[in-house]
């Protein structure tokens, strides 16, 4: 199952870079795509897992950057 998003916010090439690596840690995912000059986010994961997935993701995220929401595409 893929996953679009927009990453609203997005102010950081080497932020995106670490929300990259950390969401594609997550458990169920198989690959991930942070694009930071697009501000886009895709997910592609086990479709069992995928809100699990969308919800860890969003922890990541504010995380690393706590002014970036994550609103779908």
């Amino acid at each position: 199952m893929k996953k679009r998003f927009i990453l609203e916010g997005l102010d950081c090439a080497n932020c995106a870079a670490k929300m990259e690596e950390a969401i594609g840690k997550l458990e169920g995912v198989k690959e991930v795509t942070v694009n930071f000059l697009t501000q886009k986010l895709v997910i592609v994961g086990e479709e069992e897992k995928m809100p699990a997935i969308v919800q860890a993701a969003e922890r990541v995220i504010k995380k690393i950057e706590p002014n970036t929401t994550m609103k779908s595409a």
